[in-house]
């Protein structure tokens, strides 16, 4: 991983060097993007309001705590949203599937498990995104849709697009992969609805922070603060997509750590909360759904939420009042009841 964010968070002879390659994969999604929008490949577009919410990079943004926020958000001014993933790192010999708080990480992948458990919401993941919500629409009663980290997904049609990007490594290198994070050109950007930033937004753009609520528990039993931990050593385990932020979290709480960074949906066992000396461990949400059946005698879940400044939110409104408008004008289905 350290290797990686050198690589590409860094204009290096190695990066140079794999420079053709990038300029190889931008001609390939570039062809790709105009095959969907000449109509050669299809595009599907459902009677509910479609939100994607993704990145053109690689690696952690604070992507996941947005949708959550969102999920809430919606709740909160009468919608019934869904939300649909990749169920990436889930080995499902079927798909899509529908996701529950229970449901198996290895069967529908961690983030999946996490963000049924923290919103409540319906959730349906699968690699066909417009499938998995045909899925969510055919079994729940939902009248708005989250994509997760659907961006590079063109056959699913979206009415509103959201771009997060990590306020600190930006967007790297500018190079695109393997020479760099990106996904796609940094010009994708300017092609979005919103583009918000984890941490202060530039202009033209929307600011969100992070902060932490509290920890609780691997077996939920037990609640505390952050702060509980203040000057004290402990393990901080973390395989997310930027294992360096969570790191920087605890530290800034007054933590002593000791860092285990593990890669990016890491399939824990029990020889991974095994350490020399005997600590309290601290992880991410993401990591507890796949610890919370392995033995942990003082292992701890910090969650972290999401706060977009006041003008995402006023923006994110108008554009859904327009959205249900035009709709409702329309005779739209399944939005009458808004």
């Amino acid at each position: 991983m350290r290797r990686l964010d050198h690589l590409w968070y860094s204009k290096n002879p190695i990066a140079f060097l794999l420079l053709p390659l990038g300029l190889l994969f931008g001609a390939v999604t570039a062809l790709r993007r105009v095959a969907y929008r000449a109509g050669l490949k299809r595009t599907r577009r459902f009677e509910v309001p479609v939100l994607v919410i993704g990145n053109i990079t690689v690696g952690g943004t604070g992507k996941t705590p947005l949708v959550i926020w969102l999920a809430d958000y919606l709740r909160q001014r009468g919608f019934r949203p869904g939300i649909v993933a990749r169920g990436y790192g889930g080995g499902a010999r079927h798909w899509p599937q529908q996701v529950r708080p229970d449901s198996d990480t290895a069967t529908v992948g961690d983030e999946a498990v996490m963000l049924a458990a923290r919103t409540g919401c319906p959730m349906c993941v699968g690699p066909d995104r417009p499938a998995a919500v045909a899925a969510l629409l055919a079994h729940t009663d939902v009248n708005v849709v989250l994509s997760d980290d659907g961006m590079q997904h063109y056959a699913l049609a979206r009415d509103i697009e959201i771009a997060v990007i990590d306020g600190e490594r930006r967007l790297g290198n500018g190079f695109l992969l393997p020479a760099g994070p990106l996904r796609e050109p940094a010009s994708r950007l300017a092609r979005v609805d919103m583009v918000v930033v984890n941490g202060q937004g530039g202009n033209g753009e929307f600011s969100m922070k992070l902060h932490q609520p509290g920890v609780v528990s691997l077996d939920g039993q037990t609640r505390g603060r952050l702060e509980d931990f203040s000057e004290r050593k402990v393990h901080a385990i973390a395989g997310i997509g930027n294992p360096e932020r969570f790191f920087c979290l605890l530290e800034r709480h007054g933590l002593n750590i000791v860092r285990h960074p593990f890669p990016d949906h890491h399939v824990f066992t029990e020889k991974d909360l095994l350490f020399d000396e005997e600590l309290p461990i601290l992880m991410t949400e993401k990591d507890a759904v796949k610890c919370r059946r392995l033995p942990c005698r003082d292992c701890w879940v910090v969650p972290v939420d999401a706060q977009p400044d006041a003008a995402f939110v006023h923006r994110l409104s108008v554009m859904l009042k327009d959205i249900i408008d035009g709709q409702e004008t329309a005779g739209h289905p399944g939005l009458s009841d808004l």
